[in-house]
């Protein structure tokens, strides 16, 4: 690894390539430490501190949210407005359907209409928590200096402005430097935020009042780094993790060793993250909207039920990714339209006859794997939860969570797209040659 990212920076296109995305993410983090104007942000510090949900949304935005910055809505409208246009094109709308058939052109007007659905999210999200949070949904009030409408709106467009710039980083990173650039702001918010965690949680298990009590926090603090790598580890494998299912080629003619045979690779954990944050998204979006509200008997109930603090909103949590980790597979992997081209293409499983036998094999096979890729988002997901009701650290500085999920798969297809170039440039040197 070490000897091909050397090589890596030898080659001057390479090289520019990543020194133009660390200069984009520089200019991502500068404006993150930039507080919106007309905010009083130390009364904002001590809300999110108070709220665990918002403290999350914090972390995954760098701190961008605590200091309630121009980048503090971050990329999220434009994620939430892509995924409403991706399930709408699905025979939904028929006019997104047959545009997400057109090829390159019409995925240029679908991201079009998402850009502008985006901006229409970002305004209003970020004028509802503008209003809300000036008006005590923090258990604070006075977020504005000056609180009245003409404010409201002036922040709030100031914030949409800083998402949409967001975007015209990614897109930037997108085009000149590397991998996707929507994807690399999420990773930098996310990675920023790491030293403070590490910091906390070294203040949290190191007691300094004597030198029995330090040292076996320094011990507990190493633990905690040693799981924080294992997990690190496991995330890795089961990204890269793959069934791979042998096919054959009906026009060959040719017998073909072990080291010939074609595979058809199915990825253990076909649906990603998606699960986790659709999952914490149908958890902590209605507790998040009644905390704008004075609290009554349906909001104290709904509490003890959605809250992932307890046993029984963990239980639904749990749930949910399971059943998000089936749909979303079935969205991402069609057994149909690969048996379709399976059969196009001239190629077969060996032992299974072509069409519908092949569909049920692949389904049978995919539904195995489901549970594995489940069953590894599950373990991920709720053990901060876990480690927040069985220690005393906080859920940002808990082991597992979204983020190291995201920040893992950012990391290896990033590197992976960088090594697909550098082989790229060698062939190239070749024919040149």
């Amino acid at each position: 690894m070490i000897h091909t990212c050397i090589r890596l920076f030898r080659n001057k296109e390479i090289r520019n390539k990543i020194l133009f995305t660390l200069a984009m993410m520089f200019v991502f983090r500068l404006g993150a430490a930039i507080p919106a104007p007309r905010v009083n942000t130390d009364i904002m510090t001590v809300g999110i501190t108070s709220n665990s949900i918002l403290a999350m949304m914090n972390l995954l935005g760098g701190g961008a949210f605590e200091r309630l910055s121009i980048f503090a809505l971050g990329v999220g409208p434009y994620i939430t407005a892509s995924i409403i246009i991706q399930l709408l094109a699905m025979d939904v709308i028929p006019a997104l359907t047959e545009m997400s058939k057109n090829g390159q052109q019409g995925r240029k007007q679908m991201d079009k209409i998402t850009r502008y659905l985006g901006v229409a999210l970002a305004f209003v999200q970020a004028i509802t928590m503008i209003y809300a949070y000036d008006n005590g949904a923090l258990g604070v009030t006075g977020i504005l200096v000056e609180s009245n409408w003409a404010n409201y709106f002036y922040v709030a467009t100031v914030l949409t402005a800083g998402t949409m710039f967001l975007l015209w980083l990614a897109d930037r990173i997108t085009q000149f430097g590397v991998g996707n650039g929507v994807s690399m702001i999420i990773f930098a918010g996310i990675v920023s935020g790491l030293p403070s965690t590490f910091t906390q949680v070294w203040s949290t298990l190191v007691d300094t009042s004597s030198s029995a009590a330090m040292f076996g926090g320094i011990l507990s603090f190493a633990l905690y780094v040693v799981m924080y790598v294992l997990i690190i580890v496991l995330v890795v494998f089961m990204q890269l993790a793959v069934r791979k299912i042998p096919i054959q080629y009906t026009s060959s003619n040719m017998h073909r060793g072990k080291n010939d045979i074609t595979y058809l690779p199915l990825k253990i954990n076909s649906a990603g993250v998606m699960p986790v944050i659709f999952s914490s998204a149908i958890m902590t979006a209605p507790l998040t909207i009644l905390s704008f509200f004075p609290a009554n008997d349906f909001s104290t109930f709904l509490n003890n039920v959605l809250n992932m603090q307890k046993p029984l909103g963990l239980c639904i949590y749990a749930v949910l990714i399971v059943l998000f980790t089936f749909f979303y597979t079935t969205l991402q992997v069609d057994p149909e339209k690969i048996a379709d081209n399976l059969s196009k293409s001239g190629t077969y499983i060996p032992g299974i006859r072509p069409g519908a036998e092949t569909k049920a094999y692949l389904s049978k096979v995919l539904n195995r794997i489901t549970v594995l890729g489940a069953a590894f988002l599950l373990f991920i997901a709720l053990l901060p939860y876990l480690m927040t009701m069985f220690t005393n650290l906080t859920q940002s500085a808990a082991l597992g969570g979204t983020g190291i999920i995201i920040v893992v798969g950012v990391a290896t297809e990033t590197f992976s797209s960088l090594k697909g170039m550098l082989t790229q440039k060698q062939y190239r040197g070749f024919v040149h040659r």
